[in-house]
């Protein structure tokens, strides 16, 4: 006979509750309970032969009692679920059969098919919030459609029960980066989660909002402690604010940086300087380049006859980030020139989310002029990304197929700060 479904209903009128209990709730059959059950949640038919390997006394015994009859010897007891029915169908114990009689010992039975459904139907509910988000949130819709995002929820959470709780958390904090001004990351999670260390490392929710935070800042995958840290702080939440520094060239706005500008000597500031007052003048432009190479060059060069410089020394820190965009909200027209390969796209990809810049010799036909007038370059490597700034750029990376290192261009930078 077929599995009942999930909406068949067997009343208690017609079961003999106390002979069943007798029967079929008998300790010793509760293997046969369990088999039954397993049929009934597959949607398959209680027809057929069961085995169970190595009976003990006692199950043979039960099987003999129910059946009325001996079930025979050998090393494996052999139950036919239609015999089972048929009994309990004939004996008035259970006139709707054998799921129901097992239904009603044990509890309603869910298709496996119908319980994945629930289960399914659960996590998208879980996961409302992060399609709510990728509305509000462009820059993250991609993010929140992806299959590993969904799984790292289910990793982190387990159940749907505890992901709704956690993917709501996430989306209130990615909904408010990034932070600016750079704010503590501590004081921040009080702030929106009532929780100081609600956003601690190791936690389901700093793991999953690191996620998040990556695909709204670019910040490149990593791990570790430093690695937490910049990511952090590519969103404006700070660990502390003098670990984050920026290196710069003959920029005014204090006493000490005009004396540092007059002198034409670089200077490291620090997120903690940059944060909370007006440290630095807006100039009418600022170049950035990517290598500590290129500002001690101009220093050494030009000294204090070199107009503003910045370098992000490798990923924009948030102490750069503060400083460009304080800059840049001030008027400032912000220039720019980094490595001629992935990596170096990838660090101007960053910064374009976060400050409107530029290119500074950062073009397709600057690329050009460089790899091919240049002996022994180094192959190009790594996961090809875009240019949006000149699309043309990596496209002719991709076709030339050398790496080309900001020192390279070193002598017409230089020329350019003339």
């Amino acid at each position: 006979m077929s599995a009942p479904s999930a909406e068949s209903t067997y009343p208690e009128r017609n079961l003999d509750l106390d002979r069943l209990r007798r029967l079929l709730g008998d300790p010793a059959l509760v293997w046969l309970v369990d088999r039954v059950r397993r049929r009934i949640a597959r949607e398959q038919p209680l027809t057929g032969p069961v085995s169970l390997a190595s009976p003990t006394e006692e199950q043979r015994t039960a099987v003999e009692r129910l059946l009325g009859r001996a079930p025979g010897g050998g090393q494996t007891l052999t139950v036919r679920f239609d015999a089972v029915d048929e009994v309990l169908r004939r004996s008035g114990v259970s006139p709707d059969g054998l799921a129901a009689a097992v239904e009603a010992l044990t509890g309603t039975v869910t298709p496996l098919r119908r319980a994945r459904e629930d289960e399914s139907r659960a996590w998208q509910e879980a996961c409302r919030p992060l399609r709510t988000l990728a509305d509000e949130r462009p820059g993250l819709a991609k993010w929140a459609a992806e299959p590993r995002t969904e799984s790292l929820v289910r990793r982190l959470a387990r159940t749907p029960r505890a992901a709704g709780p956690l993917v709501a958390d996430v989306a209130k904090v990615l909904r408010l980066l990034p932070a600016e001004p750079a704010v503590s990351l501590p004081a921040f999670a009080a702030r929106v989660l009532g929780s100081a260390h609600a956003l601690d490392d190791g936690t389901p929710l700093a793991t999953l909002t690191l996620s998040g935070i990556r695909a709204l800042t670019g910040h490149p995958d990593g791990s570790g402690a430093e690695w937490r840290r910049g990511a952090w702080a590519s969103a404006g939440l700070l660990r502390d604010d003098l670990s984050s520094t920026v290196l710069t060239l003959n920029l005014r706005g204090t006493p000490a940086l005009d004396w540092l500008a007059d002198t034409g000597e670089p200077t490291v500031l620090t997120l903690r300087q940059l944060t909370g007052r007006s440290l630095v003048a807006a100039p009418p432009v600022v170049r950035v380049c990517e290598n500590p190479a290129v500002l001690a060059a101009a220093a050494e060069t030009q000294g204090a006859d070199c107009p503003p410089l910045i370098c992000l020394q490798g990923q924009p820190s948030a102490a750069a980030l503060t400083l460009l965009r304080r800059l840049h909200a001030g008027g400032t027209r912000v220039l720019y020139h980094g490595d001629f390969d992935w990596g170096g796209l990838r660090i101007a990809n960053v910064l374009l989310r976060q400050v409107p810049w530029h290119p500074w010799r950062y073009t397709a036909s600057a690329y050009r002029i460089l790899a091919t007038s240049t002996p022994r370059l180094p192959p190009l490597t790594g996961v090809p990304v875009t240019s949006p700034w000149d699309p043309a750029l990596a496209q002719t990376l991709t076709e030339l197929g050398v790496r080309v290192e900001e020192e390279i261009a070193l002598a017409f930078l230089l020329r350019d700060l003339l």
